[in-house]
């Protein structure tokens, strides 16, 4: 098995919407630092996995999409509690809409918030 990673980092904003959310009710920045890692069991005719450049190109693409936007007014987040594990599922949603790894079977996104905590979303693809 085979896996490329990449990570990038972003600030953005997001107020959860849960019954007694507590302070994480109002707006608030977090730090958040997302690795996307494909993996698959086979290269492609060029002995990669997925085009490193091609999925830099995606990460900054869907990054910058977040950056320093209020998460909650995003089409993705729509009657949606915008949890970090949300937008992890969110993030690879789009990266999967600006990249199409051939080669690859799996998809995860890990996000650490503010270094307090990570969260992970895994798809088979």
């Amino acid at each position: 098995m085979y896996a490329v990673s990449v990570d990038r980092s972003l600030v953005a904003q997001h107020y959860l919407t849960v019954p007694d959310p507590g302070p994480e009710g109002e707006p608030h920045s977090h730090h958040f630092t997302v690795e996307a890692t494909f993996r698959g069991p086979e290269l492609n005719r060029f002995e990669y996995l997925v085009d490193i450049d091609a999925m830099t190109a995606a990460m900054d693409a869907v990054a910058d999409r977040y950056r320093d936007r209020l998460l909650n007014d995003l089409p993705e987040f729509e009657d949606a509690n915008p949890s970090a594990e949300r937008f992890a599922r969110a993030f690879g949603d789009r990266l999967l809409d600006e990249l199409e790894p051939e080669g690859a079977t799996e998809l995860r996104v890990e996000i650490a918030e503010d270094d307090v905590a990570r969260v992970a979303h895994e798809r088979d693809l």
